[in-house]
């Protein structure tokens, strides 16, 4: 069974960092595109940041491009999402997610993790 375990969230100030990683298991990452998502309290679930299972392409919201890096270590099955240049509007919680090559839903998603910017 497919799982993906989230972890790297916590309390951080205006302009600082945090590195969010992403373990998988009962898949092989390298097979998969991955994405992150976030969500803020009252809001929707919204796109954050994806690579493609070849990681040849990375596709980043608006709001986080220049900011934010999606990577990934195949050898680890592992996805990560540094983020730089923290703001307060980027608390929430932020969840790690896959779905196959071909299709078009993401299929898996994690448990989420929790970043807190504070100003």
């Amino acid at each position: 069974q497919a799982r993906l375990v989230e972890s790297g969230g916590g309390l951080v100030q205006a302009g600082g960092s945090l590195r969010l990683s992403c373990a998988a298991s009962g898949l092989t990452v390298s097979t998969y595109h991955m994405g992150w998502f976030r969500q803020a309290p009252g809001q929707e679930r919204e796109f954050v940041a994806s690579i493609s299972w070849s990681t040849i392409n990375r596709d980043y919201a608006d709001s986080v491009k220049g900011r934010f890096t999606i990577s990934r270590d195949n050898a680890r099955d592992t996805v990560y999402l540094q983020m730089n240049s923290l703001k307060p509007e980027d608390t929430a919680v932020y969840y790690c997610t896959a779905r196959r090559r071909y299709s078009p839903e993401w299929e898996y998603w994690g448990q989420g993790t929790q970043a807190t910017v504070s100003s």
